[in-house]
């Protein structure tokens, strides 16, 4: 049996209807919390009573089996650390060769999902609690991480920071692996309060060194049979103190402490800042307000760190409601929202030239593939990674090709021009407004229309027909004026 393709594509009738939109405020935080609104999107949103109905609801889901249906086109990611590096070192297939397939599963499940929100949620957690996909390593073991990552998204963070700091593809890629009590490495335990919580000005030197001695006794059998234990008698006993926290810290077997210690750190209020900040970053705007900041924070620590009520606070915000088309697509987001708005099914892939294999090339060639960046701080959040000429030119090279259906050329079905045009004859203005609301869920706006009559050579009162050299030659040049235009690369 041929396994169904994911996607929105539709199949009959030939031409789209009309589509309604959304109000501003709905498409607004619809279009913060997911990869592109799309018609069908616009449907759920409506037929949960509205933005803010759709995203309590989002928050309330737990249907992945959608998203689920891809994990078999990249069957390498069910093998084990052993299997994987076995594999590698007989020239089977790499390591990074999986993480490829890592990203694509992760890009496929942004496109597809109806569970928008995890998603999103998903990657905001993998970028701070980061771990890159690169490195023959910590890849043994990357793939299990980021579904303590999913899994988390909308839980609780300091169930997560146990989990992620302690998982063994953290520990192998900042050193708590080889961690003992007699060489104890102070990597993990630094960025730990530098990066995953308290943040700089918060801690000592010596926090640093006492954090490096709890977190020692998890250990990992590098380059050999990859399991990973935990061993008493490599861990540090003797009193701590680590920014508030205090432990006689006496036995042997430590992981209860780095239990209390992991807990302890999740609730300071310097986390609480952090998080909140980094939540607004990458939500309402790069310049949040100080007064949002400890809003979010309060509602975190009053909460356990319990993460679905800082989201309400936040998208509750004056700040939020009011910080419209103000935050930039990153590449990888800019891929999945144009596989989005163009509504392309993907097909399990042939070969590596398939559509869900091809989008980490797609994202590499605008400026970086899911997961690459090399350091544990986590890709930027703010929109000055991302708004260099360079980037524009090569995201317009990407879209040009997409429109014009020339790469990726299979594993996806393009739409003819004629299933863009809800019907023949129809005025040149009214049908960028049609695909201005299919493409960017809005009305056509002065500056898109301009923009599409200079692309395509065609006034705004013109007439369309099915026999104009807009449809038979020219259609591209149409839609790469949509994507292209800032309603696409603004989220």
């Amino acid at each position: 049996m041929r396994t169904p393709r994911l996607g929105s594509a539709p199949s009959a009738p030939a031409r789209d209807s009309p589509t309604p939109g959304l109000g501003a405020g709905a498409r607004h935080l619809v279009t913060r919390f997911s990869y592109g609104v799309t018609p069908e999107l616009t449907a759920e949103v409506k037929a949960a009573g509205g933005g803010m109905a759709w995203f309590r609801d989002q928050l309330a889901s737990a249907d992945s089996a959608r998203a689920e249906a891809l994990a078999d086109w990249w069957p390498d990611l069910h093998r084990g650390p052993a299997d994987l590096w076995q594999r590698q070192i007989t020239d089977v297939r790499g390591t990074w060769e999986v993480m490829y397939d890592y990203a694509r599963r992760v890009m496929a499940r942004r496109i597809t999902s109806r569970q928008q929100v995890l998603e999103v949620m998903t990657e905001f957690w993998e970028g701070h609690l980061h771990v890159p996909a690169i490195g023959d390593a910590q890849a043994v073991w990357r793939a299990p991480y980021g579904e303590i990552m999913r899994r988390h998204a909308l839980g609780r963070f300091d169930e997560m920071l146990v989990e992620a700091i302690t998982h063994p593809s953290m520990l192998i890629f900042l050193d708590g692996a080889t961690s003992t009590k007699a060489h104890p490495n102070e990597n993990l335990g630094r960025e730990l309060l530098e990066l995953h919580t308290v943040g700089v000005g918060n801690y000592t030197e010596d926090d640093v060194k006492a954090s490096a001695r709890i977190l020692t006794g998890y250990r990992v059998d590098l380059w050999r049979t990859w399991a990973a234990t935990y061993r008493p008698e490599d861990h540090w006993t003797g009193p701590v103190q680590v920014a508030g926290f205090s432990h006689d810290n006496a036995a042997a077997d430590g992981r209860e402490v780095v239990r209390a210690y992991l807990v302890h750190l999740a609730h300071h209020p310097a986390t609480a800042r952090r998080i909140a900040r980094k939540l607004a970053l990458r939500f309402v705007s790069d310049t949040p307000s100080d007064a949002l900041v400890e809003r979010l924070a309060a509602t975190y620590l009053a909460n356990d760190t319990a993460i679905k009520p800082v989201l309400m606070k936040l998208v509750n915000s004056r700040e939020f409601r009011t910080s419209r088309r103000t935050k930039l697509r990153d590449p990888a987001e800019d891929v999945v929202a144009t596989y989005r708005a163009l509504g392309l099914p993907l097909e399990p892939p042939s070969d590596g030239e398939a559509a869900a294999n091809a989008m980490i090339w797609q994202s590499e060639t605008i400026g970086l593939k899911p997961f690459a960046w090399p350091r544990p701080d986590g890709q930027p959040l703010t929109n000055a990674a991302w708004d260099s000429p360079a980037r524009a030119l090569a995201s317009m090279a990407m879209h040009w090709s997409m429109s014009g259906g020339w790469w990726p050329e299979h594993g996806t079905t393009y739409k003819k021009p004629t299933e863009w045009v809800p019907e023949f004859p129809i005025v040149f203005r009214d049908l960028v407004d049609h695909m201005a609301r299919r493409v960017h869920a809005r009305p056509s706006s002065a500056s898109l229309l301009q923009g599409a009559c200079t692309a395509t050579g065609i006034a705004p009162d013109a007439t369309i027909t099915a026999d104009h050299a807009l449809m038979k030659w020219h259609f591209p040049r149409l839609l790469a004026a949509l994507l292209d235009h800032p309603d696409h690369y603004l989220r």
